[in-house]
C-alpha cells in the first residue's frame, strides 16, 4: 500500500466519521489508522490513586551483588534515610505519572490542599497534566497534610513524593 492510498483512506475516514480502521493484507501486513478529535467536547480527566511507598526495595533481595565499598555507602545512606524517616513519620502521596504538577484547578482558584488540611481517600490533592490531559490525583489515604514537597507548575516523574500525610 502506498502513501497515496493511505491518504485516500484517511480522507474517507474523515468524511465517514470513522475513528479507527484496521486493514489486514494477505501477506500478513497490517495497517492500523486511528484519528483523534481535534476539539474534544469535554476535557478529559483521569483519576489516579497513587501508590504508597514505605521503604525502598532491597536490592540484595533482587540478587544483585555489590562491591564492599558500595555496600558501605548504601548502608550509610540507608541509615541516614531511616533517621530522617523516623523524624518525619507518615505516608507519602507520590506522582502516579510523569507530567506537570498543579496545586489548583486554575491559577485563580485556591489550592486543593495546604499543610494542616484533613484529607480522606477520595480527596483530590492536586492535578498532574500529561499530554494536555488533566489527571486528578486523590490522597488514597486518610490523615492530615504535614508537608508539600513540590511547587506549583513544576515537572514531576513517576514516584516523585508530592505530600507527606500523618
Amino acid at each position: 500500500m502506498d502513501l497515496k492510498q493511505i491518504k485516500e483512506l484517511m480522507a474517507a475516514m474523515e468524511r465517514a466519521g470513522i475513528k479507527k480502521l484496521t486493514i489486514k493484507q494477505k501477506g500478513g501486513d497490517e495497517l492500523h489508522l486511528e484519528r483523534q478529535e481535534e476539539h474534544p467536547s469535554q476535557p478529559q480527566v483521569a483519576t489516579f490513586y497513587p501508590p504508597v511507598y514505605t521503604h525502598p526495595p532491597a536490592r540484595e533481595a533482587e540478587g544483585i551483588a555489590r562491591p564492599a565499598s558500595v555496600q558501605k555507602a548504601v548502608h550509610e545512606e540507608t541509615s541516614s534515610k531511616e533517621k530522617q524517616s523516623e523524624e518525619k513519620s507518615g505516608k507519602f502521596v507520590t506522582a502516579p505519572l510523569v507530567g506537570t504538577y498543579y496545586a489548583a484547578a486554575s491559577p485563580d482558584d485556591p489550592h486543593f490542599v495546604k499543610v494542616g488540611d484533613r484529607v480522606d481517600e477520595n480527596t483530590v490533592v492536586c492535578i498532574i497534566e500529561a499530554m494536555k490531559v488533566m489527571n486528578e490525583v486523590k490522597a488514597g489515604m486518610s490523615g492530615t497534610i504535614a508537608e508539600i514537597f513540590i511547587e506549583n507548575a513544576h515537572p514531576v516523574e513517576f514516584g516523585t513524593k508530592l505530600f507527606r500525610i500523618v
